[in-house]
């Protein structure tokens, strides 16, 4: 199997060299059933925290399949200490978010309840998974944190000051976004709102903090999970993580 299509799995195993991991009945499925594998087979696995190993399936159960781990393929990387804070969107646009943040490289994803929210409480698990997916396909090392929903009072009012948040304002002047994003180095958040936007009231709030920053990102009106997109890849790009 080329190493550029390698399957890759996230197990909760720590992993070393010539120990085996006990796939569960899901990931089981997944080799077997969907990718077609046996034993003799090249899976690659990581765990978080200790890198990317190559291994091989060594048994096949009825609803589990065993690893043999052969040798680190690659040393573990860290994601940069950025997190992204959003306010709740319908679902398939929530899961949306979820995914992509994952893809484009976050610490911590939080769910957040503003004035304007209106859509129902996503679930932690369903969106952990999300997670999970995203950072086998994108060839993560470590998964990022997803944290249970807050109302956007509760996320300011634990807030640690040596973060900076960044929060997307449309009503800013055109100047151009990379001229408004502050100095891009972690730790950092973006914070993206609801359809329709901040409030007055919290938009006032935020404007009042001095570790807050507002960011245009244009003209032109992005719904809220594109506006997600747009402000993490710039982010990532003016900090250089996309060299």
């Amino acid at each position: 199997m080329s190493k550029k299509n390698r399957i890759r799995i996230y197990v909760k195993t720590n992993l070393k060299e010539n120990t085996e991991v006990v796939c569960d009945e899901k990931q089981a499925h997944y080799l077997l059933n969907v990718m077609r594998l046996k034993i003799g087979d090249e899976v690659y696995a990581f765990d978080g925290k200790n890198g990317e190993f190559c291994c091989h399936i060594a048994n096949v159960g009825k609803k589990n399949c065993v690893l043999k781990v052969a040798q680190k393929f690659c040393d573990f990387f860290e994601s940069p200490d950025l997190w992204l804070l959003f306010a709740i969107l319908k679902k398939d646009n929530t899961d949306f978010v979820v995914e992509k943040a994952t893809e484009i490289g976050v610490k911590k994803i939080v769910p957040v309840i503003t004035d304007y929210t209106s859509n129902s409480k996503p679930r932690n698990e369903r969106l952990k998974t999300l997670v999970v997916e995203a950072s086998e396909q994108s060839r993560r090392q470590d998964l990022p944190q997803v944290e249970e929903c807050m109302t956007l009072k509760e996320l300011l009012r634990m807030w640690d000051k040596s973060r900076k948040l960044i929060y997307l304002d449309e009503s800013l002047s055109s100047q151009s976004a990379i001229v408004q994003m502050p100095k891009c180095e972690s730790p950092a958040a973006i914070l993206v709102g609801p359809e329709g936007g901040f409030s007055q009231k919290e938009l006032e709030i935020l404007r009042s903090l001095d570790y807050s920053y507002g960011v245009s990102l244009g003209k032109t009106i992005l719904r809220a999970e594109t506006a997600a997109v747009a402000a993490l890849s710039l982010w990532q790009a003016l900090a250089g993580n996309w060299q």
